[in-house]
């Protein structure tokens, strides 16, 4: 039975789709094609989530072949309470790989990517960090978003306690922190770096294109019907449709109902302040890593 032995566990907006499809590349490495399969993170998912069940999960893998080294990348298991602990049970052996960023830079960028899910029905980026406490009590949460805590943007970006279980759970061996700033500077190095980790060959070069920019929906009422089609459709579908197929069939229209725009800008004083609110958690993460990021807190 093929399954995974490397898991990208997080964090959203720092890389991970773009290292994904990196190692991807690699022959000596399989990756399914879907991202953000979660299977680890019960404590997020709801019971009719597609790949809870283990069956469905491996399912994902069979393509894997006995040669190759497994993987797969859900950007919320780091932020999950649970997933370090399934991951270990289910895997003993496992490697991961974290990505982290400049919290500040998470929460706008990643804001921008919830409203194009259609996770987030406040636009603004300043009104939906001061929406937080109310949807913390159930409040004003979007119809149909699969985790409600994803919502919950101050806890997403707190990387300090995420990151310390995974390093008393796999220990700091088995565990690869990537600096998103890193990634962006010397792509190739940093591949390298984690082929390295993975024992695999270093020789390979894949095509480092520019993956996952900023993008924004065409038309919303198409993306609402993509995102939670109707139950006569979704049955319809796995009816007549392989699951592959309508994978597929779903991107390709996602793609055509996408636009890509620069971010709107944040403004400075905003930026400050967030910074400020954030200082304590930048610090207390560069003693973890061991390396000095408090420089997170003043640019």
């Amino acid at each position: 039975m093929t399954m995974p032995e490397f898991f990208i566990v997080g964090a959203p907006k720092c890389g991970t789709t773009a290292m994904q499809e990196y190692l991807r590349q690699h022959p000596n490495i399989f990756m399914p094609d879907m991202k953000e399969i979660n299977h680890f993170a019960d404590d997020l998912l709801k019971q009719d989530d597609l790949f809870l069940s283990r069956e469905r999960y491996l399912s994902l893998f069979a393509g894997g072949g006995r040669n190759r080294l497994i993987g797969e990348a859900s950007v919320y298991y780091l932020f999950s309470k649970n997933a370090h602990l399934n991951i270990k049970s289910f895997c003993p052996i496992a490697k991961i790989i974290v990505m982290l960023r400049n919290p500040v830079d998470v929460l706008h960028s990643r804001h921008s990517q919830l409203v194009y899910n259609g996770d987030e029905n406040i636009l603004d980026f300043e009104a939906s960090l001061a929406a937080e406490e109310k949807r913390r009590k159930g409040e004003m949460i979007p119809p149909n978003i699969r985790i409600e805590r994803k919502l919950l943007h101050r806890e997403v970006v707190k990387f300090t306690e995420q990151v310390k279980r995974y390093l008393d759970t796999f220990g700091r061996n088995n565990v690869h922190i990537i600096i998103y700033d890193d990634f962006k500077r010397d792509t190739g190095r940093v591949y390298r770096e984690t082929l390295r980790f993975l024992n695999i060959d270093t020789g390979f070069q894949p095509d480092f294109k520019v993956i996952n920019p900023n993008k924004r929906i065409r038309i919303k009422a198409l993306q609402h019907f993509l995102k939670t089609p109707p139950p006569s459709v979704r049955l319809i579908g796995k009816l007549l449709l392989p699951q592959s197929f309508r994978h597929v069939f779903v991107n390709r229209l996602e793609k055509l109902n996408t636009q890509y725009i620069a971010r709107q800008s944040m403004s400075p004083e905003l930026r400050t302040r967030l910074q400020e609110d954030f200082a304590s958690e930048v610090k207390s993460l560069s003693e973890l890593l061991r390396r000095d990021l408090t420089h997170w807190s003043r640019d």
